[in-house]
């Protein structure tokens, strides 16, 4: 019975998404592109922005790009990651004070959520953050948001969904709604040339992750499985080239780009299980999404590869066509040249810091977050997410 509600909710929210008012975003994708800040902010009459972003975009001087620009702003710098609901409500107290007209997100996703979870809070101002999170509890208009992503892979600069986490608990939970996408993008490969070679290896990884997710599972449609399969290509194409040769502006720029494809595909197709025990894992023991997720992906897609064999095998083809190979052998095969990527990455296999202890824990957070809304090709038992903490943890278990 639990497996048909899931399935009738999720298509119930198959029909809901086509209904839903998603905002026309714009889009710059353009090398110096940050240098068009000022004008764009003109064009669309704002005086006075906040500029949200982290101390490392600061100590490097990648904000003054912006601020250089700007006669008149504020800024909150103190964004971490995996960003709490402190950072939400300082960052949202400053623009309140200093009667801020628009919100500017330069770094990586945990930026882009805390801006996000900022513009919820203007609009939604007698709503705590912990009243905000789930779906569709925004439905206004928020301020205007340009999003100017640092990193190649959360692809938040695209997405309807922020991820905050409570400070106490470490909890992670999702604000879903349309009004949330970014009004405006900038993709500008430069900001990503000086990436650390782990944050590009990580990042980049998240995005296939979530092309992958938004393709194997049972929510998307033909427009989501080609902007999925061009991100799978890109980043099997482009990423060991930025990883290796950071300087590469045309691998960046592709990055860049499978990481908003991915975003578009994932924030209508949503994601599934990998998500589910990456947001549970990184967020009790602060490890970064994407280093979470590019571990987790070949165990989930090798225990559900029987319900989608033929999708890892059109994936596969996207990334080694021509090849004469079953499409049993060709699923195989794609699980096989991921756990390759990671390690031509330097990305462990495991996790071996995960408590027997927060198992329990673990199980329960993820299983809340993935049910009954991601429409996962195959759906799991609570024993099946213990068997999979174990394979992620690196133990041989029986079960």
């Amino acid at each position: 019975m639990f497996k048909l509600y899931c399935r009738m909710y999720q298509s119930m929210m198959k029909v809901v998404s086509k209904l839903l008012p998603w905002k026309k975003q714009k889009l710059l994708n353009k090398v110096n592109g940050i240098q068009e800040v000022s004008e764009l902010l003109k064009k669309e009459k704002i005086h006075h922005p906040l500029l949200i972003t982290d101390k490392t975009m600061v100590e490097l001087k990648v904000s003054n790009k912006i601020t250089d620009q700007l006669s008149t702003y504020e800024i909150y710098s103190d964004t971490v990651a995996n960003p709490t609901t402190r950072n939400v409500m300082d960052a949202y107290s400053i623009y309140v004070s200093k009667k801020c007209d628009g919100i500017i997100a330069l770094g990586g996703g945990s930026v882009m959520d805390c801006a996000k979870g900022v513009a919820a809070k203007v609009v939604r101002p007698t709503k705590s953050i912990l009243k905000l999170k789930g779906l569709l509890k925004i439905r206004k208009k928020i301020p205007f948001l340009l999003a100017i992503p640092t990193t190649a892979g959360t692809g938040s600069e695209a997405t309807i969904a922020a991820v905050i986490s409570d400070e106490e608990t470490h909890e992670k939970y999702f604000i879903i709604d349309p009004s949330l996408t970014p009004d405006y993008a900038i993709l500008d490969p430069n900001l990503t040339l000086t990436l650390p070679k782990h944050i590009t290896a990580e990042t980049g990884m998240d995005a296939l992750t979530h092309a992958i997710e938004a393709y194997i599972g049972k929510g998307g449609n033909e427009e989501t499985d080609t902007l999925a399969k061009k991100a799978v290509r890109k980043v099997f194409v482009h990423l060991l080239t930025c990883y290796h040769h950071p300087l590469n502006v045309q691998a960046r720029e592709e990055m860049l780009l499978a990481s908003y494809q991915a975003g578009l595909a994932f924030t209508k197709a949503y994601v599934g299980y990998v998500h589910a025990f990456s947001h549970a894992i990184g967020g009790h023991y602060q490890l970064a999404h994407g280093y979470v997720n590019a571990i987790v992906l070949p165990y989930v897609l090798d225990y559900c590869k029987d319900a989608i064999i033929d999708k890892l095998s059109a994936l596969y083809d996207v990334i080694k066509p021509e090849q004469q190979l079953s499409n049993s052998e060709k699923a195989v095969s794609f699980i096989k040249e991921i756990r390759l990527l990671n390690q031509a990455l330097n990305i462990p296999k495991h996790i071996p810091i995960l408590d027997d202890k927060d198992f329990d824990m673990l199980i329960h957070r993820a299983y809340k977050e993935a049910h009954p809304l991601y429409p996962v090709p195959k759906i799991l038992a609570k024993k099946e997410f213990r068997h999979l903490l174990n394979q992620i943890k690196g133990r041989e278990y029986e079960w």
